[in-house]
Formats: C-alpha cells, structure tokens, sequence
C-alpha cells in the first residue's frame, strides 16, 4: 500500500479520537475486555465515526483504483553514459591490471591500446560529423570485432538502428585499413628492423637472412549476395564460402604485408601471383640491402613459405612434404618449418583475438576492409604485447605443389640452387657440432 495514503489514514485516526474520544478506536476502550463491535460505532451518537469511515473508505477506493507508478528504468550498461562512467570515473579507481583485462574482455584490447586507436581515428571520425561519441563509437565496433557480433545484435545492445550500426563499423574498419594501415604495417626495409628480423628468425631456425613467413588462410563468409554471377568460385577447398587471406609476417608474429584480393577458390600460389608484393618483387621495386655469402651464393633477405607456393630466388619452400629428401635437405625443411610457424600462429591469434574473422557477417563489399582492420589490430596489440589469446585452429594444408610459370624460370632456378646451398651449409653446420 502506498505510503502516504497509510499516513493520512493514521492523521484521520488521529482526528476521529480527537473528535469523538468516547468510541475512538485508538482509546483504551478498544482494549477493554468488552469489545466495540463495528455496529456501535455506526450507532454513536456522534457524527464522526461515520465521517471517519466515509473518508476512509473513499480514499481507500481511490488507492486502489490508482495504477501503481512504473520503475524508473535503469541506465543501459551500453549507453554512452555508461560507456563515459566506465572510461572517465571507474577507469581510474581500477587497478591496472584489472582495468585491462576488463577492457581485453569487452572490447579485445587493454585499455592504453585503446585509447591509442582512438587518438589516431578521432581526427577522422570527427570530420564524419558522427552523432556518437568518437571513442563511443570506436568501442562499439571493437566490440563487434572482438566478439563477431551482427549489426542486429549491437543495434538492440546500443538502442541503435542496424543500419547506423553497420555505417559506424564500415567507417572504422575503413580507416583503421587505409589510414592506419601505412603506420602498423611495414616491409621491413630499415636496417635497423631488418637486421633484427632476420637474426630472430635465424635464433628460431638457423638459417640466415630469413625476413618474413608467408601463409594464406580461408576467412569464412557467412552470407553471400543472391545476385552474385558465380558464387561457386567462393567455395573453398574445405568446403565453405569465403575470401583469401594472405599475410607475411616476422619473427614477432607482426604482420609486414597483408593481402586480400581473391575469393576462397583461389590456392595460395594463385593469390599470391595476384599481390603486390609478388610485383613488387619480381619487378625489383624491393630490394634488401642485406647481402650475406652462402656456399659462393650471394643470398638476399628471402620469405619462407609451405610447399603451395612456387619456389623462387626470394621465396624458399620445402624440398618435400613427407622427409623423402636427403639428410641435408631434410634437415633444411625441418628448419624452415620452424619459420613457417609463426605466421600460422601469428593467423590463430588474429582469428583467435578477433572473433568476426571466424565468420564474417558484412556486406561482401566491406569484408576485404574488415579482414585488413582486424589485422591492423592485431599488430597494435602485438606490438604492445598484448597477452595472447587461444589460438584458431586452421584446417590442414594440402594441394599439390603450384607449376613454375614461364616467365618465374629464372626466380626458380635461382631459388632451387640457393636452396640447395643453405641445407648443405645447414647440414655441415648441424654436424659439426
């Protein structure tokens, strides 16, 4: 019962027993052994039981016909009030520890790494003349990447339209793939960077002058348009939808060039033919000044692939696939596998850490930005040395080894002789000890 309607009924008490004190019921009467029955009252010769009970009654009626008030609603935990109150005041109580696991949980970063990304898209986002928050807004689409939410799910989180969600998320992955992109995601050319990749590969390997790993992985498409002329060339070779992925990275799990240029039908060798990296170093627009003596081979800084690549002067495959080579050669895959690790695990931690890339639901248009933002991010945080999350399992490799193109013969030979002098340098080195 309301309280206020319980105060003026014990006020009315109050004044019936000043009124008419002989039959109040708040006298001692009422607790003599002879009780005032409900008739009494009514009998009294006194008009202000009668009052009292009218009164009473009256509002009693009205109490109850009154429709209770409604709970004021509680502010959402994913309003933009919250968000501030999260990333203004609690912020600063938290231990720092505390702080960003809180934040690696909700938004896939800590919070310094955050508050990086932000500072470098505000400038950006601000000239989109957005309604949000730009740090509101950017918390928002790391959440859908870390956690692969749909644009449905954010916009009933965010009290937000599904539309509006997906133009925020297609206007950050844009910028962090295109504006950011040129910053956290460098060919190694410095010789100061150089230098220290190729000796952190060759601390993991013991072979000299490797500076990246090359990998392509299959990024799952959930929905593919209804209007697409053949969607069977999505169809990859583990039987579901989605676009290639192909990435080089160093000793560190960073990646230095990132490609997304083909549909999930497209093997590795063919993807990678399609890349820029592949003009630009056949065309020689990249050169390594880096220049060590193998065997009478003057042998460049040079990338480690698995056997779906093709072989040539500047990247390295395996001899073979199942140790049918020679002691030496053997020896040279097992080590350049160990290369080879890294970008795999360098892949399992970008799926594992952005969790939209195991299946993406964007427009087809936007999924070749969102793949590049997601590894922007993964460099970020691999550069601040993010603690690193369950790797993503990759389904097996299999395929047979590409052809050599015509106008690749040289590369290849070229590749095939260096080869041969670094597992017999390898081997030598090996048995020596």
């Amino acid at each position: 019962m309301d309280h206020s309607f319980l105060l003026m009924l014990s006020n009315l008490l109050h004044l019936q027993n000043h009124l008419d004190p002989i039959t109040s019921l708040l006298s001692d009467t009422a607790s003599s052994t002879t009780p005032t029955s409900p008739t009494s009252l009514l009998t009294s010769t006194s008009a202000a039981p009668l009052l009292f009970f009218t009164i009473a009654s009256v509002l009693s009626y009205l109490a109850s016909s009154r429709p209770s008030p409604s709970p004021t609603p509680s502010t959402s935990e994913f309003s933009v009030s919250a968000f501030r109150a999260l990333s203004t005041e609690r912020i600063w109580a938290m231990e720092a520890p505390l702080r960003d696991a809180q934040w690696r949980s909700l938004y896939g970063l800590s919070y310094p790494v955050f508050t990086t990304v932000v500072e470098k898209l505000k400038p950006y986002i601000t000239l989109s003349n957005l309604s949000l928050p730009s740090d509101y807004a950017v918390a928002m689409v790391l959440s859908r990447l870390a956690h692969g939410h749909s644009a449905k799910t954010l916009a009933t989180r965010y009290s937000l339209e599904p539309y509006l969600v997906s133009k925020i998320t297609n206007m950050v992955t844009r910028l962090l793939s295109t504006k950011l992109y040129p910053e956290f995601i460098k060919i190694p050319v410095s010789r100061r960077r150089l230098h220290e990749t190729t000796q952190g590969f060759e601390e993991l390997t013991s072979l000299p002058n490797i500076c990246g790993a090359i990998d392509g992985a299959p990024v799952r498409v959930r929905r593919l348009p209804s209007n697409l002329p053949n969607p069977s060339v999505y169809n990859c070779r583990h039987g579901f939808s989605s676009v290639q992925l192909q990435v080089v990275a160093d000793h560190k799990k960073i990646f230095w060039d990132v490609c997304v240029k083909a549909p999930g039908g497209f093997d590795d060798a063919s993807h990678f033919r399609e890349s820029l990296l592949y003009n630009r170093l056949t065309s020689g627009d990249i050169v390594w000044e880096k220049v060590l003596n193998v065997r009478g081979h003057h042998v460049r800084p040079y990338v480690v692939g698995d056997w779906c690549y093709p072989l040539l002067s500047f990247l390295l495959t395996p001899f073979s696939w199942n140790r049918t080579g020679t002691p030496g050669q053997n020896a040279f895959d097992e080590a350049l596998m160990k290369g080879r690790k890294v970008v795999e695990e360098a892949i399992g931690l970008l799926k594992g850490r952005w969790k939209i890339l195991q299946e993406l639901n964007v427009d087809l248009n936007h999924v070749p930005q969102t793949i590049v933002a997601c590894c922007v991010l993964h460099n970020l945080c691999q550069i601040a040395r993010e603690p690193e999350p369950e790797l993503w399992k990759e389904p097996e490799e299999s395929g047979p080894a590409p052809r050599v193109l015509e106008n690749e013969k040289s590369y290849y030979y070229f590749g095939e002789s260096l080869r041969q002098a670094l597992a017999d340098d390898l081997y030598q080195r090996l048995s020596s000890r």
